[in-house]
């Protein structure tokens, strides 16, 4: 019996490509018949280590002018609701550690999308441990008992080594789609990832 084909998503809840990733992700993946790995990890680290102490988008700001006009486009393109954040990048931490605790778990899907939303789709703090707390109540999640766990010196270790293990594998912007050694980069090319997976070898 073949193995299901696998593409990681590496994702950022700060980064704004990512949520139109994020948002898509799934249903593209099942569509296509490709198993989808979520990998949450931060790009603070990853832009330091580039000599950048802030976002390229923020460091750049035509960039930064283009970035939000495209996603404005490309939002009204897949039809995902989009407001523009009143802080960017917020701090998605706390948001980021949760995921990494349920990253293989069967709820993952519905609290990076419920995040990614809540940031920039209505402008909410991700930030918050308030807001964090909501979004797992309304998706009947164990909100106090994942938070807490969140908080822990494991979950923080396991977060730490995930961000390490992208700087490792070469990756330096979000979201990254990863198939065997193949990097893809970038909200454009995860149709492109997700082929390459179920493409022949």
């Amino acid at each position: 019996m073949n193995a299901v084909p696998t593409v990681d998503m590496w994702f950022e809840f700060a980064s704004s490509y990512s949520y139109l990733a994020v948002m898509r992700a799934e249903a593209a993946a099942r569509d296509a018949g490709v198993a989808l790995r979520w990998r949450p990890f931060l790009l603070g680290p990853v832009f330091m280590s580039l000599g950048w102490n802030d976002s390229p988008f923020n460091i750049y700001p035509p960039k930064g002018r283009y970035m939000w006009r495209d996603m404005a486009r490309l939002a009204r393109k897949y039809e995902i609701p989009f407001r523009l954040p009143s802080q960017f990048p917020r701090n998605g931490l706390l948001a980021a550690r949760v995921a990494c605790l349920g990253q293989d778990e069967a709820w993952i899907g519905r609290f990076a999308r419920a995040v990614m939303q809540a940031n920039f789709g209505e402008d909410r703090d991700i930030g918050e441990r308030a807001v964090i707390a909501d979004l797992l109540t309304r998706l009947d999640l164990p909100a106090e008992a994942l938070l807490a766990a969140a908080t822990t010196d494991t979950a923080k270790a396991a977060l730490r080594r995930q961000t390490e293990e992208a700087t490792t594998r070469g990756l330096f912007g979000a979201p990254s789609f990863v198939v065997g050694d193949e990097l893809f980069w970038g909200n454009d090319r995860l149709e492109d990832a997700l082929a390459w997976a179920t493409a022949p070898a």
